[in-house]
């Protein structure tokens, strides 16, 4: 049986979730084009069975809001799937040079860095507010780590020289090395740190 390579480049297997938490909810089996066309959308937690690269390219089409605030729009959020497409294989090309390693192994690996275990509810008791430490879950991780993902990149490459290929591979290889240069850890860092005063 012939193997399906992401992108037509990169195998997927023997690649492995280590966080015990995630297992099922990360997908690795690659797709020949990884594009479902939100037709399982009606599903509940179907989106955990899509192909993990294909869950970061509808996240760059709508990279959402921050603060609840309508985030800066550019010209790379066009909803076009072929364009989001070619961005995320140049980018894991980019991560592959940086790091001689496997990008989509990288790739998961950076999610699981990135995904916070953790988050802050605020309670109103007596007219007073309290911050409440709550564990968050798998598939809600996920989906905030792969936002920050997107906003972060999409921050750096705003108005600048850099470009959102640029901006993706340097996130994706932060997270991976756990630097706090890249968005998605910071967040993760300062959310559990509240959480744990909150506690």
């Amino acid at each position: 049986m012939t193997e399906v390579l992401a992108f037509n480049t990169w195998s997927t297997t023997g690649i492995t979730v280590e966080d015990p938490g995630l297992v099922n909810y990360i997908t690795t089996q690659a797709r020949f084009v990884p594009k479902t066309g939100a037709r399982y959308a009606g599903n509940k937690f179907h989106k955990s069975k899509t192909f993990i690269v294909e869950r970061l390219m509808n996240k760059l089409m709508v990279p959402g809001h921050r603060s609840k605030k309508h985030w800066r729009s550019s010209g790379h959020i066009t909803g076009k799937a072929t364009h989001v497409y070619n961005t995320v294989f140049e980018a894991l090309k980019l991560v592959e040079g940086r790091t001689k390693k496997n990008p989509i192994e990288v790739f998961v690996k950076a999610v699981e860095h990135g995904a916070p275990r953790e988050e802050i509810l605020t309670i109103e008791y007596g007219g007073a507010r309290y911050p409440k430490a709550v564990e968050c879950s798998p598939q809600r991780r996920i989906d905030i780590c792969l936002r920050y993902f997107v906003q972060g990149s999409y921050a750096k490459c705003f108005n600048t020289k850099k470009s959102l290929v640029d901006a993706l591979a340097d996130e994706i290889v932060n997270a991976y090395n756990l630097s706090p240069n890249s968005m998605a850890i910071s967040k993760k860092n300062d959310v559990e740190r509240q959480s744990d005063s909150a506690r």
